[in-house]
């Protein structure tokens, strides 16, 4: 992967063509060491994605979370 895919679901597409070369066996030897490289840094990348994605969406549910206590009678 010599360039930053796109967006995650890029990566992911990618990945999937990866797969596809690698299971029809017709890779040689020094093209498959290349793909698996590229696809363990898609996973990485997507991996990376995904824990970003996470956390922001932690953050929505305490900001969600906090405005609950705050609307909540008799909390203060």
């Amino acid at each position: 992967m010599s360039e930053r895919p796109e967006s995650y679901e890029a990566a992911v597409e990618r990945l999937e063509e990866i797969i596809d070369r690698l299971d029809s066996g017709q890779a040689g030897l020094r093209e498959t060491l290349d793909l698996c490289k590229e696809g363990k840094e898609l996973v990485n990348y997507c991996a990376a994605e995904l824990d970003e994605v996470g956390e922001g969406l932690k953050e929505l549910r305490l900001d969600d979370l906090a405005a609950k206590l705050e609307a909540s009678p008799g909390v203060n």
